[in-house]
C-alpha cells in the first residue's frame, strides 16, 4: 500500500450522525459516527492493556449513553484529530492515515 501521509483533510465537519472529510487531493469522505467510534484507533479500544484474568468485554448491544456521539474535535498538531466522544471516551487519536483508511474501508463496501 502507497503512504499515505501526503493527504491531509482541508475540512473536518459534522453533518448529524456522520462526519464529512474533505482531502487535499479532492476525495470527500462521508463516514458514519458508527463506523468512526467502532474503529476507534486507541490501546483500549483495540484490547491492547488488557488481560485474560481481569478483562470483562462490553457486552453487545450494550453501548453507554454518547457512545457513538461526538462532543467535539480537537486537532492533534499537524497530523491527527482528537475525538471526545459524549459518553467521556477521549483517548482515540485519528491520525490523517487512520481517517482516510476508514474513509476509503466505509466508501469500498458501500459501493
Amino acid at each position: 500500500m502507497e503512504t499515505m501521509n501526503k493527504f491531509r483533510p482541508t475540512r473536518i465537519k459534522r453533518l448529524g450522525k456522520t462526519i464529512l472529510v474533505r482531502w487535499n487531493d479532492g476525495r470527500a469522505d462521508e463516514i458514519p459516527l458508527t463506523i468512526l467510534r467502532d474503529k476507534c484507533p486507541c490501546a483500549t479500544c483495540n484490547g491492547e492493556g488488557k488481560t485474560e484474568e481481569n478483562y470483562i468485554p462490553i457486552k453487545a448491544p450494550f453501548k453507554p449513553t454518547g457512545f457513538y456521539e461526538i462532543e467535539k474535535i480537537l486537532p492533534v498538531g499537524n497530523y491527527a484529530v482528537n475525538i471526545i466522544w459524549k459518553d467521556g471516551h477521549n483517548t482515540g487519536i485519528y491520525s490523517w492515515d487512520v481517517l482516510r483508511t476508514i474513509g476509503e474501508c466505509f466508501s469500498d463496501t458501500n459501493k
